[in-house]
């Protein structure tokens, strides 16, 4: 029996374009995929027919399928010879749990390797306007998980996370949104903090809510947000009005749809 081999990839944040060349190779080279909630429709439609797919999906506080299941899925299609894809959103090493699959197939001797993916921070700050870092704004960043395992306390060491001049990125944050804000502020960070909050980056459902720290829990609810959602903390967040080239790139699209949509008519009432 041929040895089986698992492909841990990165499926980007949403849009298919941003997916690497080698990922899309190794999706039209497998035998089966193995797939996360959080890829989209796109990619999954890159998938050539007669591939066998199997969703795993996950949602925080609605665990689909168990982690320990989901390991043991990928070491039975490996040893029975098949080349097998774990596709994830973002990369499977940023809040991705690849690290603990590929520590799984190590220890079962199952060949494997990485595929990185453009993760969901650096996908959702340049598609909302916001670069991570910036020259006189912000010198770091920090990604930070928003979630713990099995809904754990959020037990975070805030004071170490004070820092007016480093951007934070919170994977997974909306349902403790609340908590955060609270925290940051009480442990220094200024209430006025500039934040942002973007659902569905980089893709055609992408919306965000700007405001300041304080204020961004009750602009979310206001705003209806659902996950999954991206939190960017810091003084970057400014700059979104001027450098957000994709919702003016979306708005431009509507509006040539609606001038279409206006000569059709103009030309029937004719």
């Amino acid at each position: 029996m041929n040895k089986g081999f698992v492909s841990l990839v990165g499926a980007g944040p949403g849009d298919a374009d941003l997916m690497t060349v080698k990922a899309l190779r190794r999706l039209q080279e497998a035998d089966v995929v193995v797939y996360d909630r959080l890829v989209s429709a796109e990619i999954l439609n890159l998938i050539p027919q007669g591939i066998s797919r199997i969703s795993v999906g996950k949602a925080a506080g609605n665990h689909c399928v168990p982690q320990d299941e989901i390991n043991q899925t990928l070491l039975v299609l490996a040893q029975t010879g098949r080349r097998v894809v774990r596709l994830k959103g973002g990369d499977p090493y940023i809040f991705g749990r690849g690290g603990e699959e590929a520590l799984v197939l190590k220890k079962h001797h199952i060949d494997f390797e990485i595929v990185p993916g453009v993760t969901a921070a650096s996908g959702c700050g340049a598609y909302a306007g916001i670069p991570l870092t910036h020259r006189g704004t912000s010198h770091s960043v920090r990604f930070i998980t928003g979630h713990f395992h099995n809904d754990e306390a959020l037990d975070i060491n805030w004071d170490k996370l004070v820092d007016p001049d480093c951007t934070l990125v919170i994977y997974m944050g909306l349902s403790n949104l609340q908590k955060i804000s609270d925290e940051l502020v009480k442990a220094g960070l200024a209430s006025t903090t500039p934040a942002a909050a973007v659902h569905g980056a980089t893709t055609q459902k992408q919306a965000k809510v700007i405001a300041t720290l304080s204020e961004l829990p009750n602009a979310v609810v206001d705003a209806g947000l659902k996950s999954p959602v991206i939190i960017i903390v810091g003084e970057v967040v400014a700059l979104n009005h001027r450098l957000d080239w994709f919702q003016s790139q979306c708005e431009a699209s509507e509006k040539e749809v609606e001038y279409d949509s206006f000569d059709m008519v103009s030309t029937v009432s004719y």
